[in-house]
């Protein structure tokens, strides 16, 4: 089977996930992104795909990551 590859980004009210280079939805939150990522992660590991999931930091509203 192939990759699954997940990537969570965005900032604030503004969150996607990216699926194998595509981006189709807009979350409000972070956790919201990461929880459909999650949902999609399942069916391609039940499928038998290797997955990889990033979530990058969130940033504050000067662009700059929280720590």
């Amino acid at each position: 089977m192939g990759i699954a590859k997940y990537e969570i980004f965005g900032k604030d009210g503004a969150w996607r996930m990216r699926h194998d280079g595509k981006t189709e939805n807009e979350y409000a939150t972070k956790e919201a992104a990461f929880e459909a990522a999650i949902a999609a992660a399942s069916i391609a590991l039940r499928e038998g795909h290797d997955v990889t999931m990033t979530a990058r930091p969130s940033e504050t509203t000067t662009g700059a990551p929280t720590k």
